[in-house]
């Protein structure tokens, strides 16, 4: 709306005006109003949650200091929804299509997590929101933005074209013409362009439609994988919220160089126009996950609960899928991957190893994967995974675990240069 705003004010010649132009300055005023908001709307929302007696029910597993988290506020993800949109309503054009698509997606996913916290603390129902519910709001949300991306014709791409001597590439040019295209980028290969529609070639005169029901359908595997991913994450104070900064961080740098042509030409990925207000999204994203820190980091304050956990992946994903860099999420969420791949075998080994000897046992002493380090190990636990023997303080857990999201994050950008 500022944009607006202060566009008409530079057409009348209001010194200064011109500055929401630069989508420089649109972004540190969005990351910088975010911070404001999180940290100064925060205190009230958890005074308020406090009053309403909107605490965590928690079950006693056997974890150091998990007791010690009874009662603390949860829902906070309400912070973190508002210190996103309020700042991008503020300082993006709110006409570009991947804007609105990453406005639906914050909204959309809040809505599914706000129910799932409300009927978990209001009804008193552990369970919350059954998953099935779940899994067709993100295959809903999943759904629409794959088939937005189709429609739109704002939704475009210039590809990337190598010119080569010797086998060496000496510099890369684009095409002229924005198209709609399937494309996506693919870590490591020389030619980092994958189409989708090569895994329909069969279709012969169908191919084309039949790439964009291919790519719908990834959009909502994706969609529904992350958002999961980050809902599982979100077990230790701060780590769902410093890990997804940091992913967040990533994006932006991801997005801002899709979006500039010189940029682009060096890492050789291909050119998005439009793509550059996402940058104004992603500052507003990681300030409001670095702002909800203030309250989260141990000891928490409050918790996100499933309206920020599954809110926070869902963003990541859409983000993802619009600027073509989602198959490098198994790269850039590998903290999101590794706890639900942890889930996954565990719950499989056990049932495996219940039929087959009678009684379930474990790979990790617990589940998803940062509980393993909670837990001490040797205490009766039938786990193939028994280190640490000692338990690992949860303060630590969560600062090694941001540290290997941080490297994770470079190999990301990396990767890009690496053929």
């Amino acid at each position: 709306m500022l944009y607006y705003l202060f566009n008409y004010l530079d057409q009348i010649d209001l010194p200064g005006a011109g500055m929401f132009k630069y989508v420089s300055f649109r972004s540190g005023l969005a990351l910088i109003l975010s911070l404001f908001i999180s940290t100064a709307i925060g205190r009230r929302i958890i005074d308020k949650l406090q009053k309403l007696q909107i605490g965590e029910t928690v079950r006693n597993l056997g974890l150091e200091g998990q007791m010690s988290k009874k009662g603390t506020p949860t829902m906070g993800g309400i912070i973190i929804i508002i210190a996103i949109l309020i700042p991008v309503l503020l300082c993006a054009k709110l006409e570009n299509i991947y804007v609105i698509l990453m406005l639906i997606t914050t909204i959309w996913l809040g809505a599914i997590g706000f129910a799932d916290d409300y009927i978990k603390v209001f009804k008193k129902d552990k369970e919350g929101l059954h998953g099935r519910f779940k899994i067709v709001g993100q295959v809903g949300l999943g759904l629409i933005v794959g088939l937005v991306l189709y429609i739109s014709p704002d939704v475009v791409i210039r590809e990337n074209v190598e010119v080569r001597h010797d086998n060496v590439i000496e510099k890369v040019n684009f095409h002229l013409n924005e198209t709609k295209s399937t494309k996506t980028t693919i870590p490591f290969l020389k030619n980092n362009n994958f189409d989708y529609a090569s895994l329909v070639s069969w279709a012969n005169e169908y191919k084309k439609p039949a790439a964009w029901i291919v790519f719908v359908f990834v959009v909502i595997f994706i969609v529904t994988a992350v958002s999961n991913g980050a809902n599982l994450t979100d077990g230790l104070d701060g780590l769902a919220a410093g890990s997804s900064a940091i992913i967040g961080i990533a994006l932006g740098i991801l997005a801002y160089m899709s979006a500039h042509v010189q940029f682009a030409s060096f890492l050789n990925i291909m050119f998005i126009p439009g793509a550059e207000e996402l940058v104004v999204f992603s500052a507003a994203f990681i300030g409001a996950t670095i702002g909800f820190l203030w309250y989260n980091a141990y000891p928490a304050q409050v918790f996100m609960g499933d309206t920020g956990s599954l809110t926070l992946g869902g963003i990541i994903a859409v983000f993802s899928i619009i600027i073509r860099k989602e198959l490098l999420i198994p790269i850039l969420c590998g903290i999101f991957l590794a706890e639900s791949i942890s889930v996954m075998l565990q719950v499989a080994y056990f049932k495996y190893t219940k039929k087959k000897y009678g009684e379930g046992r474990r790979i990790f002493k617990m589940t998803p994967l940062h509980h393993h380090f909670q837990k001490q190990g040797n205490s009766g636990i039938q786990a193939l995974i028994q280190k640490p023997f000692n338990v690992v303080p949860e303060s630590k857990i969560v600062v090694r675990f941001w540290l290997v999201g941080i490297i994770l994050a470079v190999i990301t950008i990396v990767t890009l240069k690496m053929r």
